[in-house]
């Protein structure tokens, strides 16, 4: 049987759609040990999270990621004599049994202790965009080493409200509008227990309708996966811009709302029973960090590293730094297309160099004609120098030769008198000799 005459005409071969044929494989071949390879992989080369921490200062930053990750991490209180916001970031290497986790944490000093505080806002998201930027700086290169280039993105921001009972700041609203674009945010009351249970439930309350009237998006655990989602939806009920495969649907609407978190962090153990716990010891009582009754810390360290981790750094490269990468290439002037028909990256860039040729040749062409038009400006300029210099010598000369004139005029006169003293003067000895031989 004779082969099928293939078509040599370079365009039918580009038009031609290849059909695709599903096998189902009788004899394993080693396919289902993919997931394995890439699990000893991802064991292998460890993880990358980055954690930013926003509050104003004493509101227990520090003393959370200590409970976070039960250990004791670097850190230094601040004081509320900074006269700017800054930023303090320490990485930590963590080892959990085979795991090893790269954690990179970003403390905010001075927030909020500035009597002017329009930058405070803006230095966060200014060091948001720094990382961006960075990460974007090492993939344009010719010559990229993604595989060990440390990402410094910010994958989760921890923003801690002050628990006042009543409402959010001013400050506290600006900066998570600012922020909600550039990072996931999840919203946290700071030390919950220094106010009772019933103000804590209309506090919160009245965070989410304040975020919601302010259109503020804050981070909305994932519910694709059946595993995680019932618990997800519990924790995104009473936050808006649920997508439709985010329905809550009303028997989650029973729960009470998760979000914000109340917070309860400690160094310190005590004994409760016959076990030590993380707590806080009050004159009345203790309040233990792990007690879903007391706080909702447990549900935190689910959520943000038990269960939603991973979300967090693809919600991060796919949705915030994507946002930043279109921007900043837009502001380059590459774009996917042009008057409407999809363009490749390469004839972007040929358009681009094409565009940046003409402008150059036209900047040339405008400092070719200003040269020459400042040229000739010079030369006038050296014309009409060069006339007065020939005035002026004219007007030298002219005076040199009245002065010559002048001077030989009076040489005359003065050889005239002198002749005519010569003659009296042998005039005079004349006669004094005749007088002379006369006596």
């Amino acid at each position: 049987m004779k082969d099928a005459l293939r078509p040599n005409d370079p365009t039918l071969l580009k038009s031609e759609t290849p059909s695709i044929r599903t096998f189902e494989l009788k004899e394993e071949c080693g396919i289902n040990n993919l997931p394995n390879q890439t699990m000893a992989k991802a064991i292998a080369d460890g993880f990358v999270f980055n954690i930013l921490c926003v509050g104003e200062t004493a509101c227990g930053k520090s003393s959370l990621l200590d409970s976070l990750f039960n250990t004791r991490l670097d850190s230094t209180p601040s004081t509320h004599d900074n006269t700017r916001v800054c930023l303090r970031k320490n990485t930590y290497d963590l080892f959990e049994r085979e795991i090893r986790l790269k954690l990179t944490v970003v403390e905010t000093a001075g927030f909020g202790d500035q009597i002017n505080k329009d930058e405070s806002f803006k230095i966060i998201g200014d060091f948001i965009d720094e990382q961006f930027q960075s990460y974007l700086d090492e993939e344009l290169k010719i010559k990229r080493n993604l595989a060990n280039y440390h990402d410094t993105r910010i994958h989760v921001c921890l923003y801690f409200i002050n628990p006042t009972g009543h409402s959010l700041k001013a400050l506290d609203l600006v900066t998570m509008k600012y922020l909600d674009t550039k990072v996931n945010i999840i919203p946290i009351i700071a030390k919950s227990d220094t106010i009772s249970k019933n103000e804590l439930q209309r506090f919160k309350q009245n965070i989410l309708n304040e975020l919601n009237s302010a259109g503020i998006k804050i981070y909305r655990f994932p519910v694709d996966d059946e595993t995680l989602a019932e618990e997800n939806l519990k924790a995104n009920v009473g936050l808006k811009f649920i997508t439709p495969s985010q329905v809550i649907v009303s028997f989650f609407s029973t729960f009470k709302n998760l979000l914000p978190l109340a917070i309860v962090g400690s160094n310190e153990t005590v004994k409760v029973g016959n076990q030590y716990v993380r707590a806080r010891q009050y004159p009345w009582g203790v309040v233990q960090v792990e007690n879903e009754n007391h706080c909702d810390f447990k549900k935190l360290r689910d959520s943000l590293i038990e269960k939603n981790m991973l979300d967090l750094i693809e919600t991060t490269h796919s949705k915030h730094y994507e946002i930043f990468r279109r921007n900043r290439l837009t502001e380059l002037g590459l774009t996917d297309s042009v008057d409407g028909k999809q363009v490749s990256i390469s004839d972007t860039l040929e358009m681009k160099r094409n565009e940046l040729r003409k402008e150059l040749e036209k900047r040339e062409q405008q400092l070719k004609e200003k040269f020459i038009e400042k040229v000739k400006e010079k030369e006038l300029d050296l014309k009409e120098s060069e006339k007065q210099i020939n005035d002026q010598l004219t007007d030298i000369k002219k005076q040199y030769k009245d002065q010559k004139d002048k001077c030989d005029e009076k040489w005359r006169l003065l050889e005239q008198e002198m002749n005519v003293f010569e003659q009296r003067k042998r005039a005079n000895m004349e006669t004094i000799k005749k007088g002379a031989k006369k006596k």
